[in-house]
């Protein structure tokens, strides 16, 4: 565009008689729900017109007539709950409206917190609305913080070329087919010795549980799946591995037939069979990679690095593996500091209404017909 308006302007000839008329351009100090979040310069939120029109039924002075529709438009998404403003999504779930300072440090904790997955900017600007978070650059912000982060820039994926097509393996039900894999050599090891994370992913809700040893002999394996995947999820349908000794060794066969599951060995180099269980040994060493500050201690980061995986969206599912497995959303620390609606509400329980509120919560989540 800007080219365009230069060709022209170039080629528009003028007589030396004509003379050009200025263009007079009066400034004048634009609503607050014009300004981005980091522009709040009088001090008021962008919603503050917003609350003001819905406490008062009144407008600001100086407000001119396409201000008032501008208004009474935005209004029409938006609530009052006593001096806090929600927003009604387009799923109709309510989000809370935070000013600039709440802004960012949502942006801050859910990035690179405690349970952080340093996330791209789309993903992160998804995961604080599915906190329950809203705010008017929302997006642009959560791009740019994560275009400025240290750990994200050294950590980056640096071959740039075009995502493959997904393939997706089906599975009947939640917890029937486990994908597992090693991940190691690591270096360097860490402070208690451990060099390995023997890693299973759930191919229906993408599920991950890792665990990290020493050594994954075929002993540590039979145990992990007895004690991480058969005594928490029940008895998978079939296990899927690749061709390494200790995954498939006479006391995996053992186990397999004690518990009457399928073991498949996947046909090397084809993303089919192991693709998903590959693609969250990538995304756990990244996120590991991006928590860690000492590397002896990243041990201690995998159990944070798997709850970010768990809440974050997988491409795949378009969900997290936390609320497929639960059927709700995990409360993030930044939900406690700066309190989302449901948390409000879980706190104005009385201790009585405790046993119904998950009847509740079911009776406003199931369609009208079924009720």
């Amino acid at each position: 565009m800007a080219d365009a308006l230069a060709t022209l302007a170039a080629m528009f000839k003028v007589g030396t008689n004509v003379k050009i008329q200025p263009i007079m351009i009066n400034l004048r100090e634009c609503p607050a729900h014009y300004s981005s979040v980091e522009e709040e310069i009088d001090g008021k939120p962008w919603y503050h017109d917003i609350v003001h029109y819905l406490k008062f039924q009144q407008y600001l002075d100086q407000s001119l007539e396409n201000d008032k529709k501008t208004i009474r438009r935005l209004a029409m998404n938006f609530f009052l709950d006593g001096n806090i403003l929600y927003k009604r999504s387009r799923d109709q779930t309510f989000l809370r409206c935070v000013d600039s300072t709440e802004a960012r440090r949502i942006v801050e904790e859910v990035h690179e917190g405690v349970c952080g997955a340093h996330a791209s900017g789309h993903k992160l600007a998804r995961q604080a609305m599915r906190a329950g978070y809203y705010w008017l650059t929302l997006e642009k912000d959560c791009i740019d913080f994560a275009r400025k982060c240290h750990k994200c820039q050294i950590y980056a994926d640096r071959i740039h070329t075009p995502a493959n097509s997904l393939h997706v393996l089906a599975s009947p039900w939640p917890f029937s087919m486990w994908g597992m894999d090693v991940i190691g050599l690591i270096t360097p090891k860490a402070s208690n010795g451990h060099r390995f994370i023997l890693v299973a992913i759930d191919y229906f809700t993408k599920w991950v549980e890792a665990a990290s040893y020493a050594n994954v002999t075929q002993k540590v394996v039979c145990k992990f799946i007895q004690k991480e995947i058969i005594c928490r999820y029940g008895l998978p349908e079939r296990i899927i591995t690749d061709n390494a000794s200790n995954l498939n060794g006479s006391m995996m066969k053992e186990v397999c037939a004690k518990f009457k599951i399928k073991h498949h060995s996947s046909t090397p180099y084809r993303p089919k069979m192991n693709g998903a269980v590959e693609a969250a040994n990538k995304n756990i060493k990244r996120i590991i990679e991006k928590m860690t500050d000492i590397y002896k201690d990243w041990h201690e980061k995998l159990p944070f690095a798997l709850h970010a995986y768990r809440t974050t969206v997988r491409t795949s599912t378009g969900a997290t593996p936390f609320s497929l497995v639960y059927g709700m959303e995990a409360v993030l620390p930044i939900e406690v500091e700066i309190p989302s609606l449901r948390v409000l509400k879980e706190v104005q329980l009385e201790e009585a209404e405790w046993p119904f509120a998950p009847n509740n919560a079911l009776i406003s989540i199931l369609p009208k017909e079924e009720i």
